[in-house]
This record gives structure tokens, sequence and C-alpha cells, in this order.
């Protein structure tokens, strides 16, 4: 007897026609959904990212820090999800903005977080750039991250076998990229997908906010390349080791070694590149 295998969250089935030596059959597809996401900030729009629709309060606190919206996660009081014709809208408080409403003790007129409509960056996208005004506004540089912790190759190896198993999105469409926290010694402790890189990266940061996980006792595991940004989210939630499985960026890893973050790129079973601050990667002593 067939068994239907259920979609995960964040996936679909969609009928497709499929062409092989000229001839076509029908069939249903596995695919990753992709919606736009609205964040408000204390009611205000800042940005529309299209993103899958799973952990998205998680999303919320980590993009709300890795953007400076928040210098501590603990700065957020609530978060507020709503599904929208349009979307999906994300509205983010913060506690300074609502001690600030308490103290005037007047309604303001903020925008409620209803449609995606105008926001304070326009046009942004997956890609983090697109809709940045200045050119300042692109190359943000983290401040020195901490001296965290050492970790040794063959931990590299063990989260890179362990990965695999724990994106169940993935496994099902084949499209989304993941982003995971080990343990120092390799051991996997949470694991985020996300049709964007930059998106599984900043719910990736915003769970461990959630959880309490120290960022400076393990390293991150991401299954893209190593963009400027991704060192950039990565170090100022205080991440020291981000390990890619694809390439970084010149920009990266220039960023990586100006702020002390090791960088680590082409991740496979075996074998790995450092590009930066390579004192962190070694077998520990006897």
């Amino acid at each position: 007897m067939r068994h239907e295998i259920l979609p995960p969250a964040g996936s679909a089935t969609r009928p497709v026609t499929r062409y092989e030596r000229g001839r076509a059959a029908q069939d249903d597809d596995r695919l990753a959904e992709e919606v736009p996401v609205a964040v408000h900030i204390n009611g205000k729009p800042f940005a529309v990212m299209m993103a899958s629709p799973v952990d998205l309060e998680d999303f919320a606190r980590g993009f709300a820090l890795t953007e400076n919206r928040v210098t501590d996660a603990r700065d957020i009081d609530s978060i507020e999800v709503q599904e929208v014709l349009e979307g999906i809208t994300i509205d983010v408080r913060t506690r300074e903005a609502m001690t600030a409403a308490a103290l005037a003790t007047v309604t303001t007129d903020a925008e409620p977080a209803g449609a995606l409509g105008e926001r304070e960056m326009v046009g942004r996208s997956g890609c983090g750039i697109c809709g940045t005004r200045e050119l300042e506004d692109v190359i943000r540089r983290p401040r020195p991250v901490a001296a965290g912790c050492n970790v040794a190759p063959d931990a590299i190896e063990r989260a890179l076998e362990s990965l695999r198993a724990e994106q169940p999105i993935n496994a099902f469409t084949g499209s989304v990229h993941a982003a995971a926290w080990a343990r120092a010694d390799g051991s996997l402790m949470v694991v985020r997908e996300d049709v964007g890189r930059h998106n599984a990266l900043d719910k990736l940061i915003g769970a461990m906010t959630r959880r309490g996980i120290d960022p400076r006792e393990g390293f991150a595991l991401i299954t893209s390349r190593a963009s400027y940004e991704m060192v950039t989210k990565a170090a100022v939630a205080g991440m020291t080791v981000l390990v890619a499985i694809s390439a970084p960026t010149a920009l990266a890893v220039a960023l990586a070694e100006e702020c002390g973050l090791t960088l680590a790129g082409f991740a496979r079973p075996g074998r790995f590149n450092v590009y930066s601050r390579p004192e962190r990667i070694h077998n520990p002593g006897p």
C-alpha cells in the first residue's frame, strides 16, 4: 500500500508535467514555500523579506538584532505574527518604545501592522542589500568578537554529517538553506531552514537568543556561501566561528579578519579551508 508523504511546514506539492526522452507525464513536485514577510518595528514598517513561513518569531528576533533595531534580544518586549491577504506581517515591539509610550501617555499615529505597504527600507529582499539607500549603509563593521572556544577539525566533520538529517524542508524539496549551531564538540543544538540564507541565519540567531545559548561556546554551520553580510550577522550575534559549505567572498574574509571571526569555507567531508583567525581551529592537546 502506498503511503502519502505529508509536506513538512514550509513546503508544498504542486502538479508538474515531466518530460523524459520526449514523453510527457503528469506528476506532483515538491516545492519550498516562499512568502513576503513584512517586518514592522514598533508599528512602523521597516522591511519586506521573502522567506519561508516557519519559525518566524525566531526570524524576527534575530533580524531585529542583526539589523541593529535592538542592541540586545532582551530589549524585545513582544513579537506578533499575523497572516494577511498579501503575506505575513510581524510586529516587533521593543521595551524602550513601550516605556516611552507609557511615559508619554498619548496614542501614537504609527501605521498599524496590517497590509504590506510603505516601509523604511524600500525593496528589501533576501539579498540583504537591495533597497539600502546609501553606500555607507551597505558595509557595516561589527565590533570585535570575544575570544571564543577552540574547535577541532573532527567536530566540524561531525556537524556536517549530522546536518542532513536535521533539514526536513530541504529533504522534501531540495531547495532551501540551513543554518545550524553546534557545540564545540560538533553536536548540533539548533537548526533553522529558509529559502534565504540570510533568513536562515537570522532564524538561528533568534532561536539561540530565545534559548539563552552562548554564541562563544560553539560554531555556526551554514549551507551556503559566506558573503560579507553572513559574516556581519554572525559577528553582531557574538559568534566567533562561522563554517560555510560553499565559498566566502573576499570582502567577507576581510571583515572576518577585521572583527576577529574565524571563517571557514568549502566544508566537505574530510576537508575545509580556513580564511581568517585559524588559531581557533586545532585538535585539543593531550
